[in-house]
């Protein structure tokens, strides 16, 4: 619990100075920064800037309080003074900094990793299924169902979607580009979610600054595209809210993967900093992709939209989502004592 409150301390910590740092270089006249909400167990006011920053009790987020962000003010230095592509910038740039952290840290597991693998078949599993249907060793696999696959990570996940048939597989083989049209993998279910299952290891290739940018840039896209996608299961009803963790339940996945190695903590640490920079960004009244929403919509018809209004929406999104992190978290809770 002490890691995973780390851990969070840390995300949120990174996504309000975003806010805090593009706040300042733009001269807006901020009252507070805080890490977490409710009770202050710390709080100093700077002699220099006048800021106040203060450390709160619970660390479901945080925020940087800005002179007319939510009103209208006659200060000059206020936010609602600057012009909207500044105040877009200081909007955005808390989940950019959870972007760039996830980055960061898909670099740090290229370098820490003993190895990296590729999409070359190196062996199969003693029950393998995907060889009855062509798959060879020493093939390397180019597509998966059309998507391009660039590294291991890669190649686990666009076969972990391979749940209803064949698909196709374009592999190299002996310097030529083969199809295979209708290869078959094992699945496994895991909470009522049908996955399939790689049934074969690949080749480790030697670490070297080209390849570990390389994994890094495309494992990078992978993190962004699995929680799109994930969001999209969601709506379409591949997954069900059960599917769905709240804080009790990344709680539980930190303190699992801590046991396995650094270097796979740093790998979920990675997907949960993209999970918070891209869901931050989602255009949902209290996220700033809602408030970005609102902005894009004064560009377009340069007017903005009454601020007491947009109070009203942005605070009754974020009973909303409180109220889904509570039914969220009652879940895990459940699910942990069961």
């Amino acid at each position: 619990m002490l890691l995973a409150l780390f851990i969070f301390g840390v995300l949120i910590l990174v996504h309000e100075f975003g806010h805090y740092i593009t706040a300042r270089i733009f001269d807006v006249h901020i009252e507070e920064f805080s890490i977490g909400m409710g009770p202050k167990i710390f709080s100093r006011v700077s002699k220099k800037t006048n800021i106040r920053y203060s450390l709160r009790a619970l660390p479901i987020g945080g925020y940087v309080a800005m002179v007319g962000e939510n009103e209208e003010s006659e200060d000059e230095r206020a936010f609602c003074k600057k012009s909207t592509w500044k105040r877009m910038i200081i909007t955005a740039a808390g989940s950019v900094m959870n972007l760039l952290v996830g980055v960061i840290l898909t670099f740090a597991v290229a370098v820490s990793a003993k190895s990296i693998g590729n999409t070359t078949v190196a062996q199969f599993d003693e029950n393998a299924v995907s060889s009855q249907y062509g798959l060879m060793t020493e093939d390397e696999i180019l597509k998966i169902d059309g998507v391009r696959v660039h590294t291991a990570n890669q190649l686990v996940y666009e076969i972990s979607r391979v749940t209803d048939g064949p698909v196709e597989i374009v592999v190299l083989r002996d310097g030529k580009e083969v199809v295979l049209p209708e290869v078959r993998f094992g699945t496994s279910t895991e909470e009522g979610i049908v996955f399939g299952e790689r049934d074969f290891l690949v080749h480790a290739v030697e670490k070297s600054f080209g390849n570990i940018m390389r994994h890094t840039f495309y494992n990078s896209g992978l993190a962004v595209k699995s929680v799109w996608q994930s969001l999209i299961d969601l709506l379409t009803g591949r997954y069900s809210l059960k599917a769905v963790s709240g804080p009790v339940g990344v709680t539980q996945a930190i303190t699992t993967v801590a046991k396995t190695g650094t270097v796979n903590l740093l790998y979920l640490v990675s997907v949960i900093a993209m999970n918070l920079g891209i869901f931050n960004l989602l255009p949902i009244p209290a996220l700033d992709g809602g408030k970005l929403f609102f902005l894009f919509f004064e560009l377009i018809f340069r007017k903005p939209i009454n601020r007491k209004v947009e109070g009203y929406i942005h605070a009754a999104g974020m009973i909303l989502l409180l109220g889904l992190i509570a039914l969220v978290s009652i879940k895990d809770i459940i699910k942990l004592f069961s």
